[in-house]
């Protein structure tokens, strides 16, 4: 079981997977998502943003419990929504 960690927030990759849609989890808008975004990836557009983060492997995403996908944990600082935005927006970036 999952512990629920206040401080801190987990970015599951199908948040920014453009082949996902709003109800299999994607979090952004598909101008905003990328194709198979990877943990590496995320856990470095979260560094040039400026947050520390922490990869965990071997998780599945509630949605998708046959899929061991794995999460990136990072500290929270504002909104959920305003991060994962960011994020996003640096990952589409890093893909041009």
């Amino acid at each position: 079981m999952l512990m629920r960690k206040q401080d801190k927030i987990l970015l599951w990759p199908a948040y920014f997977d453009l082949n996902k849609t709003r109800l299999q989890g994607r979090r952004v808008p598909k101008s905003l998502a990328v194709t198979s975004p990877k943990l590496e990836e995320i856990q470095n557009a979260t560094k040039s943003i400026g947050l520390q983060s922490e990869v965990v492997f071997d998780v599945k995403y509630p949605k998708t419990p046959w899929q061991k996908t794995g999460y990136v944990l990072i500290p929270k600082k504002g909104s959920k929504t305003q991060i994962i935005r960011k994020i996003a927006k640096e990952l589409v970036n890093r893909r041009k």
